[in-house]
């Protein structure tokens, strides 16, 4: 028990000894580590001086610098406001001198004016001693003598206006024929193409006057069917080895012609026969109508044009005017109306599309009522054609007003083309009631003599009364005819009008 007891003693001494030295460890241990603190603390404290004090001399160096450049800049605008000053000093000295030349000039203004002002009384004076000097004189009133006056005046100005009028008229008329002659000659010159004179007939050759007979079959039933199917009157006379074919439709009767070929070069000749040979000659026929429609759009240069207007202008293949091949006249108008354009500076594409549709409705006119004009406007703005060629197209014979000057050089092709020499032929009896027309229709005006067509009805030349029509008046008169013409006849072409005037002095050598 008691070596327990000194044990415990002993282990109670050695826990006491180990607590004093570990409390004396930390203690020094802290010691040291407060004086690592503290130093650390005085150093730092060193370089945040030093630092400040750098900062204070860089902030003293920069507050230095800004104030010279402070100072420089008040330097510059006190000298920039120095310049202006004195400039505004030399403007306000200028501004004064002009003032002073300005009321200078206006009291000598001034002056002038009243100066004028006695002169105008003065002269007004003088004035109304004359007139009533010239009234004493004259004895005339001073409005007689202003009716006078203005009278003489009119008549020399009416004379003179008439004068100036016939002077320009005939200036413009020199330089624009110049100018249309060169570009028209161009124009045909360009385009040449012949003319193919059609009638209403069409002759089917025979090989020989037994096929007539074959031709008209039993009881005539054969013709019957031709007839029939075709609509078109065949016409078998005296004529050797020859049948007519007759219709007012060209499209039947290139039908029944090529159909009645045929039979002829196969022999076989009855009504089942005619209708199939009939049949494939229409379709034959079709396949050319199209293929000439877009040939001549091909030719032309007019892309984009409907189908069905191709057919038709393929169809005009088979027509006439007065003669002349209406597909074909149509072809030359666009070339002509094409190369007018490009002179003039218009639209081209406009201008030959105008001149390849414009007889578009003879293609249908024999089906429709209403001038072929009017119809072919219908038919292209059904057909989706731009506004100005659906101008062209109702224009070309003036029933509508011109919209464009490409409608204007459709209608000159259209003359051009039908109206030049060997495009058309017109009957005999045509021609004289055209010339017989015109004439009439200027004998109707009033103070004419004596009306003549010249030059195969392209001009009338009028003899007036001298007494009854002035020079003035002729220049009216010529308009008047011209217009009335326009109004009244068809024609191909133009007419020109010449009013001639003159005065006779006749006396007699007994």
């Amino acid at each position: 028990m008691n070596n327990a007891l000194v044990n415990i003693g002993i282990g109670l001494a050695v826990g006491l000894l180990g607590f004093i030295l570990g409390y004396l460890v930390r203690q020094y241990t802290a010691r040291t580590k407060v004086h690592a603190i503290r130093e650390e603390a005085e150093s730092l404290l060193a370089q945040a001086k030093t630092r400040l004090q750098e900062a204070e001399l860089e902030a003293k160096a920069m507050a230095l610098k800004m104030r010279d450049e402070v100072e420089r800049e008040a330097k510059r605008r006190r000298a920039e406001l120095e310049r202006q000053e004195r400039r505004l000093q030399q403007r306000r000295v200028s501004f004064e001198r002009r003032v002073d030349a300005l009321e200078e000039r206006s009291r000598k203004l001034e002056a002038r004016e009243k100066q004028l002002e006695q002169q105008r009384n003065e002269l007004e004076q003088l004035r109304r001693k004359e007139l009533e000097e010239l009234q004493r004189i004259s004895n005339l009133s001073l409005e007689e003598a202003k009716e006078l006056l203005l009278q003489r005046v009119a008549n020399e100005a009416r004379q003179d206006i008439a004068r100036v009028i016939r002077e320009a008229e005939e200036q413009a008329r020199e330089e624009a024929e110049r100018k249309a002659r060169e570009i028209i000659t161009l124009a045909i010159q360009r385009v040449a193409s012949d003319q193919v004179a059609e009638t209403t007939v069409s002759t089917v050759a025979l090989p020989s006057d037994e096929m007539k007979g074959r031709i008209i079959g039993r009881g005539g039933r054969n013709i019957r069917t031709i007839e029939n199917i075709t609509g078109v009157d065949l016409l078998i006379d005296d004529t050797p080895e020859a049948v007519t074919l007759s219709s007012f439709d060209p499209v039947r009767r290139e039908i029944a012609r090529v159909a009645l070929n045929k039979l002829i070069l196969d022999g076989r000749i009855h009504p089942a026969r005619i209708e199939k040979v009939v049949k494939k000659a229409q379709q034959e026929v079709e396949a050319i109508i199209e293929e000439e429609g877009e040939r001549a759009v091909y030719e032309v240069g007019v892309p984009g044009l409907h189908p069905e207007l191709i057919k038709l202008l393929g169809q005009l293949k088979y027509r006439t005017s007065y003669g002349q091949n209406v597909l074909m006249h149509s072809i030359e108008t666009a070339h002509l109306a094409g190369i007018m354009a490009a002179e003039l500076g218009a639209n081209v594409a406009l201008a030959k599309e105008g001149g390849l549709l414009h007889d578009i409705g003879k293609a249908v006119s024999h089906e429709t009522e209403g001038s072929h004009a009017r119809i072919g406007a219908e038919i292209a703005q059904r057909y989706g054609r731009p506004p100005e060629v659906v101008n062209a197209i109702a224009a070309h014979h003036c029933e509508e007003e011109f919209t464009t000057l490409e409608a204007v050089l459709v209608q000159a092709a259209d003359a051009i083309s039908g109206a030049r020499p060997g495009a058309r032929r017109e009957t005999l009896e045509s021609y004289i009631k055209r010339v017989e027309s015109l004439e009439k229709l200027a004998d109707s005006f009033a103070g004419v003599e004596k009306s003549y067509a010249i030059q195969a009805g392209r001009e009338i030349r009028i003899i007036v009364k001298p007494d009854e029509v002035d020079d003035l008046g002729i220049i009216t008169l010529s308009r008047d005819i011209a217009k009335k013409v326009e109004e009244s006849l068809e024609y191909p072409g133009q007419i020109k009008v010449t009013v001639i005037r003159e005065t006779r002095a006749v006396d007699y050598a007994k």
